[in-house]
């Protein structure tokens, strides 16, 4: 099997510098790699059943689990990350959330953004980090999955 790579998972680059992106733009991509991410870790656990993946899952991906998560991530986040959070959390998306407290839609559009901003400048080893961070894993369990290249 071949390693994965930063470049092989980046099939189509933006048009712009990722800074220059919209924040609104870094959470439209950050949403879909989240939860790919998200459903890749349920699957390396042992029930595999449909409905308990989605209730799962449910569990990292609404609002405001990505709201408390944003919070567990807080510490963590270099200057240059927290920026980009505060970017994505000051957006504007144009649409009110359906089923969603208003202040935790924010709070997950940011980490969104934030996941956007790490996958488009290729950092995929600080996204296992915050990823290990959200799954509960120790700092020894999370350099574990950052050596396994397969």
């Amino acid at each position: 099997m071949d390693d994965i790579t930063a470049d092989s998972l980046l099939f189509h680059v933006p048009t712009k510098p990722i800074n220059l992106l919209n924040p609104i733009v870094l959470a439209y991509i950050g949403d879909a790699v989240f939860e790919v991410l998200v459903r890749q870790y349920l699957i390396s656990l042992p029930n595999h059943k449909p409905n308990h993946l989605h209730r799962q899952a449910t569990q990292f991906v609404s609002a405001k689990a990505q709201c408390m998560l944003l919070e567990k991530w807080q510490p963590h986040l270099t200057e240059a990350e927290a920026d980009i959070v505060r970017r994505g959390r000051n957006a504007k998306s144009g649409t009110a959330p359906k089923n969603a407290d208003p202040a935790h839609y924010q709070q997950a559009t940011a980490l969104e953004c934030l996941v956007g901003y790490l996958y488009y400048g290729k950092q995929i080893t600080r996204i296992r980090e915050l990823m290990g961070i959200a799954f509960g894993k120790t700092p020894e369990e999370r350099e574990d999955t950052n050596n396994q290249t397969d």
